[in-house]
């Protein structure tokens, strides 16, 4: 069984085609579990790699895309929605508000309504690489086109 059949790879594969058509979900040979292995899979940049990561603050939660070389800054999160308690979501708690698992969190087709805050140091790359639903799934798309299809809002939050 392929990889692609997976349910949580069609969910984010059926997001991509609602919003283009000719976008496609890749398979990798190896892991794409964390930036660095995603970047020597692609042979890319470490920061062409989308950093999803899901914050939990006091009543609900918020997804934060950043390049594979930067940290999201939990400072710069609680100044700019003014919660002073926010923290990294559980992989429980990452699995039952994306559907997906730590290493493949795709930055589409959640299944509960998140949230999404873009860092702008991803418009460094002309293309940009996120999961797709697996560890070993990506899918190219570049910054412009990322904004549009997560809705997200662009914030300094590396």
């Amino acid at each position: 069984m392929t990889l692609l059949n997976k349910e949580p790879v069609k969910r984010a594969e059926k997001a991509l085609k609602e919003f283009d058509n000719s976008m496609k979900v890749i398979e990798l040979n190896n892991t794409a579990r964390t930036a660095l292995d995603a970047a020597k899979s692609l042979e890319c940049e470490v920061g062409a790699i989308v950093k999803s990561l899901l914050f939990r603050t006091e009543e609900t939660f918020l997804l934060c895309l950043v390049s594979g070389d930067k940290r999201c800054s939990l400072n710069k999160l609680k100044k700019i929605t003014s919660i002073k308690d926010i923290s990294m979501a559980s992989p429980e708690d990452v699995k039952m508000q994306t559907g997906y698992t730590i290493g493949g969190v795709s930055p589409v087709g959640h299944i509960k309504n998140l949230k999404i805050f873009i860092d702008e140091s991803l418009k460094r790359f002309p293309n940009i690489f996120a999961a797709a639903g697996h560890p070993n799934c990506v899918f190219k798309i570049n910054f412009e086109n990322l904004l549009k299809i997560t809705k997200g809002e662009i914030k300094d939050i590396v």
